[in-house]
């Protein structure tokens, strides 16, 4: 079984390119920095693996439309290798995660939180007024403010 499940932040917005043909498909690649477990030396810094991703079709589209550089992300996947020549004849092995799913790992306003370099998050705004249907419209940012017990 060929399975991957990561959760991290990209490293910069997601290059999206379109394949040739007929019917074009979008491939969007993409670089998650995912923290290890454990710190590696004594004084407690904390290391990363930058992992390579790349999502085809669908994922590719959503990913360019909705991705940006320091998003926190979950994506599952599986392995791949592969292995080119380079201009100057040298073997180049590759190895790359291959998006099956990608959702977001934390709520807009977190996010947007920490790309702006604060970590608390945003004030949760008031609950609007019932809807002609019966149902409370909730807004923007409430994400993880919802009144449940």
């Amino acid at each position: 079984m060929n399975k991957v499940i990561l959760m991290g932040r990209l490293t910069r917005d997601p290059e999206v390119r379109y394949s040739a043909g007929e019917s074009s498909t979008a491939v969007a690649r993409y670089t998650l920095a995912v923290d290890r477990r454990f710190r590696r030396n004594n004084d407690g810094e904390q290391t990363a693996d930058f992992i390579g991703c790349v999502a085809f079709g669908r994922s590719a589209e959503f990913a360019e439309k909705y991705f940006r550089q320091g998003l926190k992300v979950i994506v599952t996947g599986r392995i791949q290798t592969g292995s080119y020549t380079n201009r100057d004849g040298q073997r180049i092995y590759t190895t790359d995660v291959v998006v099956e799913d990608q959702e977001f790992a934390e709520s807009k306003a977190a996010s947007e939180s920490h790309m702006s370099g604060g970590f608390q998050a945003a004030p949760a705004p008031a609950p609007s007024a019932p809807a002609g249907d019966g149902f409370m419209n909730i807004p923007d940012g409430i994400d993880e403010e919802l009144p449940f017990n």
